[in-house]
């Protein structure tokens, strides 16, 4: 078994630190200048994108400690803790948000110097945007959960900010109010949506969910080129957790087989899997196939069609 070490991916998270800071202070200058609720609105996402950062930068430094003694499979889950806590401070920065824009509502107040205003937010907005597709893109190559939300967060804010200045542009074109609030309040209900996604993905992965359906594909097909009516598979599991991936399963083979036949054979099996999945973490397990024993300790698996050919089975789906 080759264990997968962890990256130390922080240098990502102090990038969007950077960018947290550089936006707040363009969007509060163009929310001074205008007194646009929305764009306040704006603003204040842009403080919770700030600690946000804050809170995936502690989470990346965790997740790359190595295992140690009192964490004997690393640290990797770190990173749904940081998604979650970022999704919670969304909900805070959404309720500010819809408080706002409902008082605003209730006390219309004209916008000034529409012009600068809107300059200032757009380039806030552009540097988010490039940003967040740093983020997502190295994320996903890294299969980083805290990168991937980090830098979605980043994209919602840039959404949140043309419909604020949409909504800013309609309020200087038409001359209603209330229109600023009415896009404000808009703003903050996407926002709530945005952290619901983020706590709900961050708790599967502390639930240990299984890996998507293509992956579970590659590694069932990878067993069933080394079925054969000597060899066959069974209590195949898998999750993940953080950035890492894991599969177990067991291996059935002829009682008769020497213990280096066998080894060979499961080692070859496993270089197989990582072909298809890189940095896969595997742990297996060699069984006689003809003892009783060794097919009744998986009570939830996931199936692998027609690799028991001798009448045995115990596959269940998840």
């Amino acid at each position: 078994m080759t264990v997968t070490q962890p990256r130390d991916l922080s240098r990502f998270a102090y990038l969007s630190i950077a960018a947290a800071v550089a936006t707040i202070a363009l969007k509060s200058g163009a929310w001074w200048l205008t007194g646009s609720v929305g764009l306040l609105s704006d603003a204040a996402e842009s403080i919770v994108n700030l600690v946000a950062a804050f809170v995936a930068l502690i989470a990346l430094k965790v997740a790359a400690r190595p295992a140690d003694d009192d964490h004997n499979f690393g640290h990797h889950k770190a990173e749904y803790f940081s998604a979650a806590i970022e999704g919670v401070m969304i909900f805070v920065a959404a309720a500010l948000i819809l408080v706002t824009s409902v008082e605003r509502f209730l006390n219309p107040r004209p916008i000034e110097n529409v012009g600068v205003g809107l300059a200032v937010s757009v380039v806030a907005s552009v540097i988010n945007g490039l940003v967040g597709w740093v983020l997502i893109r190295n994320g996903r190559k890294h299969r980083s959960l805290t990168l991937v939300a980090d830098g979605k967060h980043l994209l919602t804010d840039v959404i949140t900010s043309v419909g604020v200045v949409v909504g800013v542009v309609l309020v200087w074109l038409t001359g209603w109010e209330r229109l600023d609030p009415i896009i404000a309040f808009i703003v903050g209900v996407n926002i709530i949506i945005t952290g619901w996604k983020l706590v709900t993905e961050s708790g599967s992965g502390l639930m240990d969910r299984t890996l998507p359906d293509d992956e579970n594909a590659l590694i069932v097909g990878v067993l069933q080129r080394y079925s054969t009516d000597k060899v066959a598979f069974h209590g195949l599991r898998t999750r993940a957790s953080g950035a890492h991936r894991f599969v177990t399963f067991d291996m059935l083979v002829p009682g008769s087989w020497s213990v280096t036949r066998a080894h060979d054979l499961v080692e070859e099996v496993e270089q197989a899997i990582r072909a298809e999945l890189p940095e896969m973490e595997i742990r297996s397990h060699l069984e006689p196939r003809e003892d009783p024993r060794a097919y009744d300790d998986h009570p939830v698996e996931i199936p692998i069609p027609d690799l028991l050919t001798d009448g045995h089975s115990c596959h269940h789906p998840i």
